[in-house]
């Protein structure tokens, strides 16, 4: 799934992020609206993550929808 399309059903997709990333608030979800990039570097804030880890699980999630 690309970045446009994850994008356009961002809300469907809010759920999935939630229940993967649990300390991850509705606000850091709301704002990343697929935003990959601005994703990864909360992953890295909240869960402490070097920047390639962050963005491997990013790329893992997106894979798996």
């Amino acid at each position: 799934m690309n970045e446009d399309r994850i994008k356009g059903q961002w809300k469907q997709v809010t759920g999935k992020v939630k229940a993967r990333w649990g300390k991850l608030t509705n606000d850091d979800v709301q704002v990343a609206e697929g935003n990959e990039e601005y994703l990864a570097g909360k992953l890295q804030e909240r869960y402490g993550m070097a920047k390639d880890e962050a963005k491997r699980e990013v790329n893992s999630f997106i894979d798996s929808l």
